[in-house]
């Protein structure tokens, strides 16, 4: 069942180790199949070493098991919140990464300092309310995603597909798995870098709206002219 799509996602999943965003078993990635509703995502606790595309577990947009013999990642209840209000996405990805997870865990958006950002992030990384402890105590995982759906009342996720997570981590999302990994793997590069320039020039107040819309629509929307397309 779906074995291009679990291909496809086994791939994102080891992009992500990669690109150095994981330790360990931490992170996971997952793909949709909008024709079917069924999501394939990482096992809970596997190993990357050795994974292959028959570990991935497939599920249903209500959390219900279709396929396989393992637990499903211990986000998947994220993962379908951002599904179920995302229709245009077709991947999702959460990892720990280094300095995307300060970011998080000092309760901060990471702000568009400059135009690597402006190339993929419409503005500021945004970062959730912290969970209530009844929130926490409750269905945590499932109301990670509610936070960040909150969150993006009023955003595109398109035009900023990532967020953070207050006092947890990054999630990210794409067309697909390799383009929510993708994503992933720039959200640490310009949160890498946003923390040098807050080190650097703490009143850095960032990239000019006349820079951000040059840079992030030379690569976006129908007029973007970055690129071989066309």
């Amino acid at each position: 069942m779906l074995e291009s799509l679990k291909s496809l996602v086994l791939e994102a999943n080891l992009e992500l180790v990669r690109r150095g965003l994981v330790l360990y078993t931490f992170g996971n990635a997952s793909g949709i199949d909008r024709a079917t509703g069924l999501v394939a995502i990482k096992p809970s606790g596997v190993p990357y070493e050795g994974m292959t595309a028959e570990h991935m577990v497939v599920s249903d947009l209500d959390g219900k098991i279709v396929e396989g013999n393992l637990k499903p990642s211990s986000d998947l209840a994220t993962h379908l919140e951002l599904y179920k209000a995302f229709p245009s996405i077709g991947g999702v990805v959460h990892t720990h990464s280094e300095f995307a997870t300060a970011w998080a865990q000092a309760g901060r958006e990471i702000p568009a300092y400059g135009t690597t950002h402006a190339d993929y992030f419409y503005g500021p990384v945004p970062v959730t309310e912290e969970l209530s402890a009844e929130e926490i105590g409750g269905d945590y995982v499932l109301n990670t995603g509610k936070a960040i759906l909150r969150r993006f009342k009023s955003l595109d996720p398109d035009a900023v597909p990532g967020v953070i997570v207050a006092g947890h981590a990054p999630f990210t999302w794409g067309k697909d798995a390799m383009q929510a990994a993708y994503h992933a793997v720039v959200l640490e590069a310009v949160a890498r870098m946003a923390f040098y320039t807050a080190t650097l020039n703490p009143e850095c107040r960032g990239v000019s709206q006349a820079l951000l819309d040059r840079h992030y629509f030379r690569k976006h929307g129908a007029k973007a002219t970055y690129g071989q397309g066309g």
